[in-house]
Order: C-alpha cells, then structure tokens, then sequence
C-alpha cells in the first residue's frame, strides 16, 4: 500500500505541474512574465520630435504692421511659411502695466505733456499686468486660440514670451499678494536687483518677484500651464530665465512637459539650465558676442575653434540658439548694419549653418535698418523684402539636410584646416549620408583658400550659386571679403 499511495501521490505532482506550464495566461492579466521585455520609456523632458530641423522667428508684433494687430499678421503667414519659417516667437501678448509706464529712458508715459506723442508711448511688453490675459491691442483670447489653430494648420508653431522675474506694477498680485514680491528693509517692493553687483538693473517700471515665496511659484507653473491647456502653444521663451532659481526650474520645468510637450528656450548662458535637462536650448550669447568681435576685426575664424572647446568643457545637453539680431540687440546695441557691417551676411550663414538653432528677428529679411523703439509704436517697415530668399535658401537647406539638424539629430562640426585658419573659417557637417560645407571669408580682404590632403572631395551642390562644384584634392578657391560658400549633399 505504502508503494501505491507514494505512486499515486508522484502521478497527482506530475500532472499538476504540467498543467501549470501549459496553462496560458488570461489576456486581461496584469502579471508579466518574466521574459517581458520592459519598453524603453520616453524620456518626459526630451524636445519635441519637430524642434530637430526648425528654424526660429521673433515676432514684434507691436510694430509688424499699422494694425499691430494678430488678424493683420496673419496676412504674412504665407510668406513666413514659404521664406522656411518653424516657430513664430511671439515677444509678450499680455497686457502691459499702466503704472509706472515708460515713454524712455527715465521718462513716464504720464509725465509726456503732449497728448499725440503721449498716445505713442505703449510701455515695455516685459511689464506684464495679467499673466492669463491677452494685450487688447492685440486680440481677443478667442481670436488668439483661433490664430494658433490656423498656425499649428500650416504646420508652423507658436511660443510665447514669459516673464517670470517680475511683473508690472499693477499686476493684480502686488494688493492681493505684496509677500510675493521682493522688499527692501522699509519693507517697500523693489525693482529687480542685479545679483552680481547687489545694485537695481533700471528696470523701474517692473516689481522683483520673490521665489522664496512657496505659493507664488505655485501660481507661477499653473499660469504657464494655463495657456499650454487653454490656448495649445507650442512652449515657452523665458525671459531672463537665469534670474529665477534653477531650483523653480526643477519643479516647474517637468511639469510643463507633462502638461504638454512642448519647447522650453531659455534667455540665458547658464549651462546648468540646459545641462540639467530643464531646458532644450539657450542662448548663444557669447557666440553672439563673438560674431559681433570678429565683424569689428577684434577677433578672428581661429576664435571659433576656442569658443567650441570651451563651450563642449560647459555644455553637455541641449543646444543653443544662434542670431545676428532680436529684439534687446536691436534696440539696445544697434541694427545689423551697425554692428556687424559688411560681415553680416557671412556671419549670418554661420549662425544658420552652426550647430545651433537659427533665429532671425522681425524684418530682417526686408532688410531691418533702424532701431526700433523698444517703449513706443514704431513700424517696421516692410517693402519689397530683397533678404527673403537668402533666409529661404538658408532655412530649406537646415530643414532638409539632416547634417545641419539641431541638437543630436545634427551632424558634428569637424574643422576643415587651410594655410589661413585665422582669415577663413572652413567646416564640414555629416550625418547619415548628408553633407554640408562651409567656406567663410571672415575678414575685409580678399582671401585665397588652399586646401590639404585631408579635406573633402567630391562634387557638391553649391547652395547659393544654384550650379554644382567639384571639390578637389589640394584645391585652390578665392572668396572676395566677407564672402561664403555653403557646398552641400543630400
């Protein structure tokens, strides 16, 4: 008996488990097995899939037409989008403060004594009164909700400017919340504050925000969030983003994301916004500054090999934003012309042709040739825009060349050596089967570039001269001052 119950008893075992194995599991289960294979999560804070070959565009909208109206903007969608045009970058569409409005300088509005000048006068975009609310002058809510339909329908997009370092003066916040705002020891609200030399940057028309106060970055992220819900932009210009705390950005940053993807730009040179993941570009201020030094005969091509060390040593996320103008330059350091002379439109093709973003501001391709007041009603005035096709040509050739697409969709910069590295800046981009070249005459003389036997060969579109060119071993080119030649393979 003992034999037979121990028989019995295996036989029950054995059947068991093979039933087990055999059995399959219910469709509606929510237990993996172990040879799942887990999949890879998306990564929240990673830029939007179409920011990898888009180009930027700075919106004045103040002073784009008579109007200064949406509905009279939307008139030159058309073109913007036929000139390569990806984002349109709105300066501030909130209203702006009345109290302490400024005319100039230190003039306020309420202080001009002639009413026609004084109706000029509208104030700086940055001294923001409502947060959730949308400049009159400009359009209604609705209208605006409507325009971003219509953009996002050409397969444009559309960020804002956000100015989260202060507020205008009769900001609603300042009576109901006075604690969020930053006081001296009289326990008076302040102006911002330069942090580096403890003494106020002249911004008198605005209120420094204090973001030691919990609830007031709460209604912060919450207003950001607001017009990424309500509105359905496509992400944010922050202003003066290097003001505020990186530990607001921290908290702030992915929750945007969650709320929607979207793109995040930062007015600022901090590596640590972008490093940290926070932000998907910045700045390309000290290149910037770097182009300006080289128009002036200050620096030379061989100083962009230093920048590009110095910058991969500070830099390991994100990309930078490059320009020759915006709105600050503009208005502040001078027009193109005035900065960067005859070198403006080779250093605008390095600025397109970097690793980068490419921005452009309000009526450079007309082009741009004054400064627009920056407080007051002052039109661009557009004409027969004779610069139009040589952004076009720059901004089809970064769409549809993945060598020059931004961040890591982008091929790398690898320096072409000649005998006159400190005159011509030369440089190749690759990725995927794609090419760009690059010749830049950075200097006022007429240069004669002499290529080794390590540079690259092969027949190439030439971009601008819309004819192919036959790049040689040891080859010999001649470009005339400030001159350039974009080569390029698809």
């Amino acid at each position: 008996m003992k034999s037979n119950f121990q028989f019995l008893t295996l036989f029950f075992i054995v059947i068991t488990i093979l039933f087990a194995c055999n059995t399959e599991k219910p469709t509606n289960s929510n237990v993996e097995t172990v040879t799942t294979k887990e999949q890879p999560k998306k990564d929240v804070m990673a830029p939007p899939e179409w920011v990898k070959n888009a180009n930027m565009y700075e919106v004045n909208l103040r002073n784009y037409t008579e109007e200064g109206t949406l509905a009279a903007f939307k008139k030159h969608l058309p073109r913007l989008k036929d000139m390569g045009v990806d984002i349109l970058w709105f300066m501030p569409i909130h209203p702006i403060s009345e109290v302490k409005r400024k005319a100039k300088d230190d003039l306020l509005v309420k202080d001009v004594k002639d009413e026609a000048e004084r109706a000029k006068y509208k104030g700086s975009p940055y001294a923001v009164q409502d947060y959730k609310a949308i400049n009159p002058d400009f359009a209604t809510m609705e209208e605006f909700k409507t325009f971003v339909k219509d953009v996002q329908a050409l397969g444009m997009r559309v960020i804002i400017d956000w100015v989260p370092n202060h507020t205008g003066w009769d900001h609603r916040w300042i009576t109901e919340h006075p604690d969020w705002y930053t006081k001296n020891d009289k326990g008076e609200i302040i102006d911002p504050i330069n942090p580096e030399t403890k003494e106020p940057w002249g911004w008198t028309d605005v209120a420094d925000l204090n973001y030691d106060n919990s609830d007031m970055r709460e209604a912060m992220v919450e207003a950001m969030q607001f017009w990424l819900k309500e509105t359905n932009i496509d992400g944010f210009r922050v202003d003066v983003a290097h003001g505020v705390p990186t530990n607001f950005w921290d908290d702030a940053c992915p929750r945007l994301m969650k709320t929607k993807e979207c793109l995040l730009l930062a007015e600022a040179a901090v590596p640590y916004l972008i490093n940290s993941g926070n932000f998907h570009l910045d700045y390309g201020w000290p290149f910037h500054h770097l182009m300006n030094d080289i128009a002036k005969g200050k620096k030379n091509a061989s100083d962009i090999d230093a920048y590009l060390k110095e910058d991969k040593t500070t830099h390991s996320k994100g990309f930078h934003l490059h320009f020759t103008s915006n709105h600050d330059e503009n208005a502040w350091n001078g027009t193109t012309a005035e900065r960067m002379g005859e070198a403006h439109d080779a250093l605008a093709v390095l600025a397109a042709t970097f690793d980068g973003m490419p921005l452009i501001y309000s009526g450079q391709e007309e082009p741009l040739t004054k400064r627009l007041d920056f407080f007051a009603k002052d039109i661009i005035p557009f004409n027969d825009y004779k610069k139009a096709d040589f952004y076009k040509t720059l901004f089809l050739l970064k769409k549809n060349n993945q060598a020059l697409w931004n961040g890591d969709w982008g091929g790398q910069l690898q320096r072409i050596s000649t005998k006159n590295d400190e005159s011509i800046y030369a440089f190749q981009r690759e990725k995927d089967g794609d090419k760009v070249i690059v010749f830049l005459n950075l200097t006022d003389q007429l240069q004669k570039i002499q290529l080794d036997e390590t540079a690259p060969t092969g027949v190439y579109s030439n971009v601008f001269e819309n004819s192919t060119f036959d790049l040689k071993p040891s080859a010999e080119m001649t470009l005339n001052p400030w001159g350039y030649m974009v080569l390029a393979r698809e």
